[in-house]
């Protein structure tokens, strides 16, 4: 880092055990995020977060903690406005901006996200260095993912994105990366949010947004979906830090090596165990998992028909593993929904591939394009005469 250490703060993995124990799908994983939430808020002090935790039922209140939570806020509140009066006195800006800094991250910390947000904004306008202020958007939008608040990280990537082109230093660039390819996975814009966590692969540094073991975890989910099949050996498979995290992420392994290698059935199997262990329990893609699951059996599917003219339903059920009923009422559906493109022939249990003409498409696209350009001429025509 340029001249500052960027502070975890706000604890992202307390958001991601507080999920756990709202989700009644997750009671397998709950007595270990109960403990580890709690022990995280003691750490901390964190009573305005404590309040909310406890109104929504994840934890048990205790007045007692509470209380003793709240008076030691108090006390450190006190001690950083007197540090903050007495900058405003008798020092220079520079230690203004670092009072007000300091006041802000302890306001972040505690998860008091109103007043946290006010006066990071207010640091914000105080502070003159341009490596600070970027740190400091970088730290709205840890608050915004903290609390699911998607305005405000996007408020603050704009931010960070306009600070790092007037001069951002190259860690800064690198770590600003992964904070937008954190974003873009998380509102399933998975081919933008899968090129910037692979670009930021080899440079990542951003420990304080998530762990090296999940941002890998999660480079390797998004791009075997989006990544076309050379490049899936060449920019993912091969890559040495995939390989290096791989042997303590067996199911990703398996779910890109069996894809890639045309192993359907294990395939299979890796991508319901993915769903299981990490789809589901992730606050970041639980909500996309039936998406993915669905994409990533379309992909399968396409990969092993573009190999054939034609092929037995009852081959590409043993492939995959499955039974023949399950692989025509699967087929059928993505057919009928246009993501597949092939045929079934129920009499002779074929299934023949029918690929689309990249002649018509073209075509189609001229034709579509050209109704759009004679509306707009007319109705400039209208406004003119």
């Amino acid at each position: 880092m340029a001249d500052e250490t960027v502070l975890p703060i706000p604890n992202l993995s307390l958001s991601q055990h507080f999920f756990t124990l709202i989700t009644p799908a997750l009671k397998s994983l709950q007595e270990n995020a109960r403990k580890a939430l709690l022990e995280g808020i003691k750490a901390d002090n964190m009573a305005p977060f404590y309040g909310l935790v406890t109104s929504s039922g994840a934890l048990a209140a205790d007045s007692a903690l509470l209380e003793s939570m709240e008076q030691a806020n108090v006390e450190e509140l006190k001690k950083l406005d007197e540090r903050l009066a007495e900058a405003e006195k008798t020092e220079g800006e520079s230690e203004i901006s670092d009072a007000l800094k300091a006041r802000a991250n302890h306001l972040t910390r505690i998860g008091d996200k109103e007043r946290a947000v006010t006066a990071q904004k207010l640091a914000l306008e105080k502070t003159p260095g341009l490596g600070s202020r970027i740190d400091i958007s970088l730290t709205l939008i840890r608050i915004g993912f903290f609390f699911g608040d998607n305005a405000l990280i996007t408020e603050n990537l704009a931010k960070a994105e306009k600070f790092i082109e007037e001069g951002g230093d190259w860690d800064r660039r690198n770590r600003l990366k992964v904070y937008r390819g954190l974003h873009a996975a998380s509102i399933r814009q998975f081919k933008t949010g899968g090129e910037l966590l692979l670009d930021a692969l080899s440079t990542f540094t951003a420990t304080e947004l998530i762990s090296y073991n999940d941002f890998v975890a999660l480079t390797i989910i998004i791009n075997t979906l989006t990544l076309k099949r050379p490049d899936l050996k060449k920019k993912l498979i091969t890559a040495p830090e995939v390989l290096s995290v791989l042997p303590e992420l067996p199911v990703l392994g398996d779910l890109v090596k069996n894809l890639y290698d045309c192993h359907y059935a294990k395939f299979f199997v890796a991508l319901a165990t993915l769903e299981q262990t990490y789809l589901l329990p992730s606050r970041l893609l639980s909500p996309h998992t039936r998406y993915y699951v669905r994409e990533m059996r379309i992909l399968a599917y396409s990969q092993l028909l573009e190999s054939y003219r034609s092929v037995t339903l009852e081959s590409i059920s043993g492939a995959f593993g499955v039974s023949v009923d399950f692989i025509d009422s699967e087929l059928s559906r993505f057919i009928a929904n246009g993501r597949l493109h092939c045929t079934i022939d129920k009499v002779h249990g074929i299934v023949e591939t029918t690929r689309p003409s990249l002649k018509n498409a073209q075509y189609e696209k001229v034709v579509k394009q050209g109704d759009v350009l004679l509306n707009s001429i007319q109705r400039l025509s209208k406004v003119l005469h």
